[in-house]
């Protein structure tokens, strides 16, 4: 029980990476908060988790609901040991197709609720917490249709760079976890169930095929626990060797 009587936060855990994440520490003994903007999958993921998961209906782009978010955590518990900003999401734009609404969306929802959620959080973080950003291999790789996203997760692997050294004396370390490709709603949504663009994605990764979430979600409990106590400021990537090449 390697996050025994930890309380932890996972924004936009009710799906995907940041369930597998979410489940991952609630295992392992964490008491987890997980934020979602929808009411009937959130309750539908604590239900599935379990008894260790408390869900927070957030949409963490608007700072007045994150203040709220960190008021209940602060009220319930009074402190969190591991932040994990990974709410944020994905859209496809080609250069000469991007639209002043797509970028304004894409950077609120990777960016602006990444750097809320940790200022919003700092309070509450007791010596020795841990951070972790969820970025992505893009952000090293780039992307067709990709350039927008990518950008924003080029942003959050900056964020980590310069809030260890903002951070420096608190004994709270910050680090980013990017993955590839995984199979989650979100990866299958933009493919559109196809599965010779997945097949696609696997065949440009050295490992030969994508990512599962709780690959994701094993790397995060390193990030969270005394196990890389001397980890800070890193960017872990878990793709499979795709943008190591």
């Amino acid at each position: 029980m390697q996050l025994n009587h930890k309380i932890a936060l996972v924004t936009g855990g009710s799906s995907g990476i940041g369930k597998a994440i979410a489940r991952q520490f609630a295992n392992e003994g964490a008491t987890v908060y997980i934020t979602g903007r929808r009411q009937e999958v959130l309750d539908d993921t604590v239900r599935e988790i379990g008894e260790n998961a408390i869900g927070v209906r957030t949409d963490v782009s608007r700072v007045v609901e994150l203040e709220a978010l960190f008021e209940t955590i602060r009220h319930r518990h009074g402190r969190l040991d591991v932040l994990v900003a990974n709410a944020g999401g994905v859209e496809l734009a080609r250069l000469g197709e991007i639209s002043e609404e797509h970028y304004e969306r894409t950077f609120t929802n990777n960016v602006k609720s990444v750097l809320f959620s940790v200022q919003l959080g700092l309070p509450l973080l007791v010596p020795g917490a841990s951070v972790i950003l969820t970025g992505s291999a893009t952000s090293v790789t780039g992307g067709e249709a990709l350039s927008v996203y990518s950008a924003t997760k080029a942003a959050v692997r900056n964020f980590a760079r310069s809030w260890v050294q903002d951070l420096k004396g608190r004994q709270v370390r910050v680090n980013v976890l990017s993955p590839g490709p995984v199979r989650t709603p979100a990866l299958v949504g933009l493919v559109g169930n196809d599965e010779t663009l997945l097949d696609g994605f696997a065949q440009a990764i050295p490992l030969g095929r994508v990512g599962e979430p709780e690959e994701i979600g094993r790397a995060a409990l390193f990030l969270a626990t005394d196990a890389s106590s001397f980890v800070n400021g890193a960017e872990l990537f878990v793709d499979g060797g795709l943008a190591q090449i």
